[in-house]
């Protein structure tokens, strides 16, 4: 295969192949050198959201759908699916987490998910908190699709980040959301 010469960046310009931290030098799939990177605090935050018909949402709230325990085992799954993210995301560090908490909160529509991740490393966290919303929602779906159809997953969005170099707020006036 011919080697990648450039590649075209977000807003549709050309790169060149030295700008990109993933590719190296023959334009190969390369996982970033954060070996000379000091180890910072660094937290993410992130969110996402389970739409449940409204039976469903009846039944999960009595604690009686068929598959037991959603939330705990949402919750359970969450943080299991954070400890995995370099396993399931190709190009992305192992990092130790300090801390993660997985939140279940019901909502009118079904249960938003929020996960907050914490490490001490060379590298983010975002990453390990987006998995994390990603796993406890389909452990959501997964227990209650017996229940009924027409579940959907959304809105799963990086709310914060700290540590490292920083980002503007994605959320407020990002291109994709005019």
């Amino acid at each position: 295969m011919a080697a990648i010469s450039s590649a075209i960046n977000h807003s549709g310009r050309v790169q060149a192949m030295a700008d990109l931290s993933h590719i190296d030098d023959a334009g190969g799939a390369s996982m970033v050198d954060v070996g000379g990177k000091p180890a910072t605090h660094r937290k993410a935050v992130a969110r996402g959201e389970v739409r449940l018909p409204s039976e469903t949402r009846r039944l999960l709230a009595e604690k009686a759908l068929p598959k037991g325990d959603v939330l705990t085992v949402a919750q359970v799954a969450g943080i299991l699916g954070a400890k995995r993210t370099s396993d399931l995301i190709p190009m992305c560090h192992n990092i130790a987490l300090t801390h993660l908490s997985v939140e279940l909160e019901p909502t009118e529509y079904g249960i938003e998910v929020r996960v907050e991740a914490v490490t001490e490393a060379q590298t983010g966290v975002e990453m390990e908190a987006l998995v994390a919303v990603s796993v406890a929602a389909l452990t959501i779906y997964d227990m209650c699709k017996s229940a009924g159809h027409g579940i959907s997953i959304t809105n799963i969005e990086l709310i914060s980040k700290t540590g490292g170099k920083p980002v503007p707020n994605r959320r407020e006036g990002s291109d994709w959301q005019k």
